[in-house]
């Protein structure tokens, strides 16, 4: 029972680090070892992948968030950084063409 309460624990907290296969080995187990229904099996099958893709998320969202704290703080230009520049420089060279254009010749 111990060893069930354990990996329903790590299921739930690793469950990102985890593959789709060891999560559906996990969901397979529990649902023999608790003599859970069909239905009930599939039911709870279900609510793990969605737990699944919601940690998977999150934990992307974070490592999203580190890699662009950690370039902002090496100093190092992101591509965005980039897009925002060109953008910026495509508008000037607009706005000088257009003062350029309405300058007597």
């Amino acid at each position: 029972m111990i060893d069930i309460v354990k990996k329903t624990l790590l299921a739930g907290i690793g469950l990102a680090l985890k593959t789709k296969d060891e999560v559906e080995d996990l969901a397979r187990e529990i649902e023999k070892k608790f003599n859970l229904t069909e239905k009930d099996g599939k039911k709870f099958l279900k609510e793990l992948h969605k737990k699944y893709d919601e940690t998977q998320e999150k934990l992307e969202d974070r490592a999203d968030d580190s890699v662009k704290k950690f370039l902002k703080k090496m100093d190092i230009v992101t591509s965005e950084d980039l897009k925002g520049l060109k953008k910026e420089i495509r508008d000037l060279k607009k706005m000088i063409s257009e003062t350029t254009d309405t300058l007597p010749k």
